[in-house]
C-alpha cells in the first residue's frame, strides 16, 4: 500500500441527473456515472492534491459536504494515498462522520463512527453494523485498500454497484480511464453563468426535501438566510486554510442562500435574478 497513488471517489446517494448540477459547482473536472439504483459515482481529476499539494482527505471532506447539500442525499467520500486511506460521510448540515486506516490496515477512529455511518445511510442496524464492525478491529491480513473494499461491499447491500474496475487503490488517471470506458459523463466548471443556473436547478430540486414544507412557507426564506449566513464564514475559513473543498462548500451555501432569497413568497424568482444572470455572464 505504500506505493499506492493518491486517488478518490465520491459516492452519491442520488441519481446522476440530480448529482450533475451541484457537481458543476466544484470547479473540478469530474466524470459522472451511474452506480446502482439510486446511486452515482464521481471520479475527480485530482488537481488540488496533484498540483497544489492539498490534503486529499480535506478536499474530499469539502466536496462531500457540497454534494450532500446539493443533492439532498448522503455522500460517501473514499480517499487514499501512500500512508492512509479513509472515508467521510456527509449528510445535509449534520456533522460529518469519518474513519481512517493506516496503510497497513490499522484502524484509527472510534467504533461509534461506524454505527453512525450505518444509521445515516439507512443501513440495517443489525446485519450491516455487524459487517462494518470488523473494519474497526485489528486484522493483519487486511491493508487499507481491503478495508475500503469491505466498506463498499456493505454499501452494495444498499444498492451501490460501482462500474467494474472502479475501485480504491488506483491512481486518479486509471480511475478516470476506467470510468470513461464505461461511458461516464464529463462534468466540468461552466463559468459563473452556468453555475447560477445549476444552483437554481439544485435549489428547486432539493429545497422542499430539506424543509419538509412548501416553498410558499415563510420558513423557506428563513432557511435560505441560514444557508447564506453559514456559507460566508465557511468560505472564509476555507480560504484561510487554503482548502478548495471547503471554499466550494461555503460558496455553494452562499449560492443556495442567494437563490432562495431571490424568490418571492410564491416560489417565483424576483426580477433581480435576471440581473444576477447578467452579472454572472460578465464574469464568465
Amino acid at each position: 500500500m505504500n506505493a499506492t497513488p493518491t486517488g478518490a471517489l465520491l459516492l452519491c446517494r442520488a441519481e446522476p441527473f440530480a448529482a450533475r448540477p451541484p457537481a458543476q459547482l466544484l470547479r473540478e473536472q469530474l466524470l459522472l456515472a451511474p452506480a446502482g439504483e439510486g446511486w452515482s459515482v464521481l471520479v475527480p481529476e485530482g488537481r488540488p492534491w496533484r498540483d497544489s499539494g492539498e490534503s486529499v482527505e480535506r478536499v474530499l471532506a469539502g466536496w462531500a459536504s457540497a454534494m450532500a447539500i446539493g443533492t439532498s442525499g448522503p455522500v460517501v467520500a473514499l480517499w487514499w494515498d501512500g500512508e492512509r486511506a479513509g472515508t467521510t460521510l456527509a449528510s445535509g448540515f449534520r456533522r460529518q462522520v469519518g474513519y481512517v486506516w493506516l496503510a497497513d490496515g490499522t484502524a484509527v477512529g472510534e467504533d461509534e463512527a461506524m454505527r453512525t455511518f450505518a444509521s445515516r445511510l439507512g443501513l440495517d442496524p443489525v446485519l450491516d453494523v455487524q459487517s462494518l464492525e470488523p473494519l474497526t478491529r485489528p486484522d493483519p491480513e487486511s491493508d487499507a485498500r481491503s478495508r475500503l473494499l469491505g466498506l463498499i461491499a456493505v454499501l452494495s447491500r444498499a444498492g451501490l454497484e460501482l462500474p467494474p474496475g472502479l475501485a480504491p487503490g488506483e491512481s486518479a488517471g486509471q480511475l478516470r480511464a476506467t470510468a470513461q470506458a464505461h461511458g461516464a459523463q464529463t462534468v466540468q466548471w461552466a463559468g459563473w453563468r452556468g453555475a447560477v443556473r445549476a444552483e437554481i436547478q439544485a435549489v428547486e430540486d432539493g429545497l422542499d426535501h430539506w424543509l419538509g414544507t412548501s416553498r410558499q412557507q415563510p420558513s423557506a426564506r428563513a432557511f435560505a438566510a441560514l444557508q447564506l449566513g453559514a456559507g460566508v464564514p465557511l468560505a472564509l475559513w476555507g480560504l484561510r486554510r487554503r482548502s478548495a473543498g471547503w471554499v466550494v462548500a461555503g460558496g455553494l451555501l452562499i449560492a443556495y442562500g442567494c437563490g432562495g432569497l431571490a424568490r418571492g413568497p410564491g416560489g417565483e424568482r424576483h426580477d433581480d435574478s435576471t440581473t444576477a444572470d447578467t452579472t454572472a455572464e460578465q464574469h464568465d
